[in-house]
């Protein structure tokens, strides 16, 4: 691919930028591995090096993190099942991201981390395992990652692609590099219209703009999870609980002044708290501690007992099923300006939703929901925390949103086949 003399300015320009910064990814690195040790390890791949020959990956997909693993999982699935004979390479941006690869794949799929978009780390990253296909989910615009595909000849897509106000915004410098970006790609496919017309406005090929929606509608609910809810029952109690999952430091202090208040009305009353990072598990176990009650978790203890007032989902992967053990959840990322976390997970298993009111990454999920009654926004902590105590109080309340739920995750299927079927002219032949 031949970038005009502007184009190769701006490139050499943000290249020189990153090159300039790579003192400070490895300051990162060590900052981020003092909170969570897996950051220590692995660096090597991080700067696209690798110690032997590998062979050819048919497909690579990229996500980010464990949101996006999720996301892709129906897709990752649908072609295992379909393309057996394809070797399939998964990449991640975090630790969390790698475990939830494992747990899903095992050793079934390939996976290391992307390395950083440096011109000399994404090429050393395609010839080590020269795909055949590209894949990148939601809002991955990496310019020398996008660029490096279309010098290796290979055929790249962003699928389930979002882009939010807020992150246009944020790319306006870059605009003109990633104008130039995406119209190397083979079609971005995106979640709902308004995302259409943004990445348009980013600069996408209107051509190579589609509406597919959204693959988190196809997540398949697990089938063994009112089997799991059973088992929490028996040693949990017939007592009611709420779950405070995806919660963010700054969100922890809320949670407690919550739980204080809905326990001051039900003493019983049983908080599963699911912080969105790892690093994050022991302080909020500490926090319920010091808060005076008594704390279990899932590591330690597998399950709550009738006592225990808080329990910590200290373990990932899990979520989805603790999400159906509780009557009321709180989805987090919402209280701060954070963008709110996966809204459809809790809908699916007939949990009522409340969220806080910053909800930009997730927009047209949560206005679908507002508008079929099946979420409730709180404008601050105190009002989330009266929307929870409402429907705590209220089962017919619950029942409806559920229901609302229900039928609008079902009405949302079909991202899926829509995406397999926009990626099929560029899928190996074997």
């Amino acid at each position: 691919m031949r970038l005009d003399p502007v184009g190769r300015l701006l490139r050499g320009l943000y290249s020189l930028a990153l090159y300039l910064l790579l003192p400070v990814t490895v300051y990162h690195l060590i900052w981020r591995g003092f909170r969570q040790a897996a950051y220590f390890q692995r660096w090597s791949e991080r700067y696209g090096i690798y110690d032997a020959d590998a062979a050819p990956c048919a497909l690579w997909l990229h996500a980010v993190s464990v949101g996006e693993v999720n996301a892709a999982a129906p897709l990752v699935n649908a072609l295992r099942r379909d393309r057996p004979d394809l070797r399939l390479l998964v990449t991640t941006i975090t630790p969390t991201g790698s475990e939830r690869v494992r747990a899903l794949w095992g050793d079934t799929v390939e996976h290391v981390y992307l390395p950083y978009d440096l011109p000399g780390a994404v090429g050393r990253f395609l010839r080590h395992f020269r795909p055949r296909l590209a894949l990148v989910m939601e809002t991955e615009l990496w310019p020398n990652l996008l660029f490096g595909c279309a010098e290796h000849g290979v055929p790249a897509y962003v699928l389930n692609a979002r882009l939010s106000q807020r992150s246009l915004r944020g790319y306006r410098l870059l605009r003109p590099l990633l104008a130039r970006a995406l119209a190397t790609l083979r079609a971005v496919l995106v979640q709902s219209p308004a995302d259409g017309r943004r990445f348009l406005h980013l600069g996408a090929p209107r051509e190579a703009v589609r509406v597919t929606g959204n693959l988190k509608y196809d997540v398949a609910v697990g089938e063994g999870w009112p089997t799991f809810a059973a088992a929490f029952r028996a040693r949990a109690g017939a007592r009611p609980a709420w779950i405070a999952a995806s919660t963010h430091a700054e969100e922890e202090s809320a949670v407690i002044t919550i739980h204080r208040r809905l326990r001051a009305r039900w003493p019983d009353l049983l908080l599963l708290w699911a912080p969105r990072h790892p690093e994050r598990f022991k302080a909020v176990a500490q926090q319920a501690v010091h808060a005076g009650w008594r704390v279990a978790t899932r590591h330690l203890t597998q399950w709550p007992d009738a006592d225990d007032a808080v329990f910590v989902l200290d373990t990932l992967g899990e979520l989805a099923l603790f999400y159906g053990c509780a009557q009321v959840a709180f989805v987090g990322g919402s209280l701060q300006p954070v963008g709110g976390h996966n809204l459809l997970e809790p809908a699916a298993v007939g949990t009522a939703v409340v969220t806080g009111p910053h909800l930009h990454n997730f927009t047209d999920i949560a206005r679908q929901l507002q508008a079929a009654g099946a979420l409730r926004i709180g404008r601050d902590a105190d009002a989330v925390g009266a929307a929870i105590e409402a429907l705590l109080a209220d089962p017919d309340a619950r029942a409806a949103m559920a229901q609302a739920a229900r039928a609008l995750v079902e009405e949302g299927r079909g991202a899926l086949g829509r995406t397999l079927m926009a990626i099929a002219p560029d899928l190996p032949s074997g």
